[in-house]
């Protein structure tokens, strides 16, 4: 069964290039042409991979979309004219897990496509327990104490691979490497604001008390605090 593929472009001719091009080496592909449509669509059908134009006519812009389409846990691959350092980082903070800068190759376009989508599913499926919190990777949904828990796509990811280094010193340069694979600089707040948002959803009204900061170098996710954190 082919992939299937959003394409979400105001421009038609790069609309038609990238449907064409991804078409020809066999993926299922639709387009829609402004925000409202692709957000209508990404959000009421199955699709494996959206690829997202910054800048769309509707009633929110790219990057607003981009937030909205985080719940949906797809990669999302968003494509701009608007290419700064800044401008990439803005994109890939609101939830885009590729950023690739107009005018583009098709050759590459495809191997980035790719590559997210070999990365998706090279997720491991499985059920992770720690205490009374379960975290399902194949149904993509987390529980506390039987406790339905939304939450955004970077967070499932932050709280998964916590998890998975269960009572182990977590650093903030291996969640910024393992969790946004972007490199940002080491000082940045980003990762303290994400765990304080994933703890608050995660602990909050919750016991014990599951995700502990290590001061000075990073967080540990536990049932018992080991060392000097809170």
């Amino acid at each position: 069964m082919p992939n299937r593929c959003l394409v979400i472009e105001d421009d038609v001719s790069t609309s038609r290039y990238v449907c064409n091009g991804l078409r020809q080496v066999g993926y299922e592909v639709m387009a829609c042409h402004d925000a409202d449509t692709g957000e209508k669509e990404a959000l009421t059908s199955h699709w494996d991979i959206v690829i997202l134009d910054r800048m769309l006519p509707g009633s929110i812009d790219g990057l607003a979309l981009l937030e909205k389409l985080r719940v949906r846990l797809i990669p999302i691959l968003v494509l701009s004219a608007l290419g700064s350092t800044e401008e990439r980082v803005r994109g890939l903070r609101a939830g885009a897990d590729d950023y690739l800068i107009k005018p583009f190759a098709m050759i590459e376009l495809l191997a980035r496509v790719e590559g997210l989508l070999r990365r998706q599913t090279k997720r491991v499926e499985t059920v992770l327990r720690v205490a009374n919190l379960v975290l399902d990777g194949m149904r993509q949904q987390v529980e506390r104490d039987g406790q339905r828990i939304l939450l955004q796509p970077r967070e499932f990811h932050l709280l998964e691979y916590l998890m998975r280094h269960e009572n182990q010193l977590v650093t903030r340069s291996m969640l910024l490497e393992a969790v946004w694979e972007y490199q940002f600089d080491p000082q940045t707040n980003v990762i303290d604001v994400q765990i304080s948002r994933l703890r608050s959803k995660i602990d909050k009204g919750f016991s014990p008390a599951l995700i502990h900061t290590v001061r000075g170098l990073g967080y540990r996710l536990a049932v018992t605090p080991d060392g000097d954190g809170a």
